[in-house]
């Protein structure tokens, strides 16, 4: 491998979810900001809520004009 054109890499890396569970893992980055974890995802939590992805879902209702 080449010297110096990797980056370096953490192995305590702190991930902080929007919903406040932490974390840590390794990564290139030493603090990493997630809006969904294994906490409040609605795969893992068993929930049925929407997860508004820069609003994704109100541009699909306005495309095809649903109420709600």
């Amino acid at each position: 491998m080449k010297p110096k054109i990797h980056p370096e890499y953490y192995t305590d890396a702190k991930v902080v979810c929007a919903c406040g569970n932490t974390f840590t893992l390794g990564s290139t980055k030493k603090l990493l900001k997630v809006e969904l974890c294994s906490k409040c995802h609605p795969f893992f939590t068993g929930e049925r809520r929407m997860i508004d992805t820069l609003g994704r879902v109100e541009r699909f209702k306005r495309r095809y004009k649903m109420e709600g």
